[in-house]
C-alpha cells in the first residue's frame, strides 16, 4: 500500500490535510507524524505550515527533524505547503531574518507595508487568488488559472527562475509554486482551496517522477 506522511511539528493544519489527501487516494494510507523512522518508511512526503518560520526551525530542532526533511527532500516525491514552502529556502527576512532549511536556492520576502498605500490591499494577503502555470508539470495538469485560498505575509524569491512553477498577482508578482527535481511546493493551502486544491493534491499523489531509490527523482 502507497504510504502518505505529513510531517507533524505541530504547524499546520494536519487534519485538513489528512482528510484531503485521504479523499484523493482513498488507497494509500496516509499517516501524520513526528517519528522519522515512519517517514522514512513513507513513499511521499507532506510538509505542511502555518506560523512563523522562527518557531517553524525551532520545532525542527526539537523534534531532531532538519536532517530527516533535508534527506527526504531528496529521496522522495515532496510537497511543501506554505510555511513549509517557505522552510525549504535558505533564509527568510521575517522576525530580522531566519535562516530556512537551505534546499532551495532563495530567499522568503516580506510583502511591502506600501501595497495598502499604493494599492488598497492589505497584509497578510488572504483569500482567493488566481495562480498562472510558467511551466508544464504534472502537480499542474488539469487545472487552468486556476483559483487557491491563500493566507500569508511573506512571499518566496528563488535563485533560479527555472524552479518557478506558477505565480500569482497581489500588488506585485510573486512565486505560488516550485517545482525542482522531487520537490514540489505551493505558498496557497489545497486543503482549503476546494476542487483545485483536491486536483492538485491527486496530481501530487499519482506524480510519478523519474526515480533514483525509493521515489527519489529529476524533473527536466
Amino acid at each position: 500500500m502507497n504510504r502518505i506522511a505529513v510531517i507533524d511539528y505541530g504547524m499546520g493544519n494536519l487534519h485538513s490535510m489528512a482528510k484531503a489527501l485521504e479523499k484523493v487516494a482513498p488507497r494509500s494510507r496516509v499517516v501524520v507524524t513526528a517519528d522519522a523512522d515512519e517517514l522514512a518508511r513513507a513513499d511521499r512526503i507532506v510538509f505542511p505550515g502555518v506560523g512563523a518560520m522562527a518557531a517553524c526551525m525551532s520545532e525542527l530542532q526539537r523534534l531532531d527533524l532538519v536532517e530527516t526533511v533535508r534527506r527526504l527532500s531528496r529521496e522522495r516525491p515532496f510537497l511543501g505547503v506554505c510555511l513549509g514552502m517557505q522552510a525549504l529556502f535558505g533564509h527568510s527576512e521575517e522576525s530580522g531574518g531566519q535562516a530556512g532549511l537551505g534546499i532551495l536556492p532563495g530567499r522568503v520576502r516580506g510583502f511591502s507595508p506600501e501595497l495598502a498605500e499604493t494599492h488598497g490591499l492589505k497584509i497578510p494577503h488572504m483569500g482567493w487568488n488566481r495562480a498562472r502555470a510558467r511551466q508544464d508539470h504534472p502537480l499542474w495538469s488539469g487545472l487552468d488559472a486556476p483559483w487557491f485560498y491563500f493566507v500569508h505575509s511573506f512571499y518566496c524569491q528563488p535563485d533560479r527562475d527555472e524552479d518557478v512553477l506558477a505565480e500569482c498577482d497581489y500588488g506585485q508578482a510573486f512565486c505560488c509554486a516550485v517545482a525542482h527535481e522531487n520537490v514540489v511546493a505551493v505558498q496557497f493551502h489545497p486543503e482549503k482551496s476546494q476542487a483545485a486544491g483536491l486536483r492538485l493534491l491527486s496530481n501530487f499523489v499519482e506524480w510519478r517522477p523519474e526515480t533514483g531509490a525509493r521515489g527519489g527523482s529529476r524533473v527536466a
